[in-house]
């Protein structure tokens, strides 16, 4: 039950009549554009990652410091 010679073939001609030449030639041209974009991209991102960077410091606050923050607000 798999495709056959001459389903491939059919497929393919109906393709190519319905799509032309031309757009056919288009897509290719374009899908080509886009893997040297991604590879590029991908080359890039290598390229980022190699760059060491300090690690952020995030102070945590007490709970006294954020009720008193509470307070004043609803104060004002």
């Amino acid at each position: 039950m798999g495709l056959s010679f001459w389903q491939i073939a059919i497929v393919v001609i109906l393709f190519v009549l319905l799509f032309g030449r031309g757009k056919i030639s288009d897509l290719m041209g374009d899908v080509a554009k886009g893997i040297k974009s991604f590879k590029k991209g991908m080359a890039d991102e290598n390229i980022e990652v190699e760059k060491p960077t300090e690690p952020k410091v995030i102070e945590q606050k007490s709970e006294t410091a954020v009720k008193k923050k509470k307070t004043k607000k609803t104060k004002s």
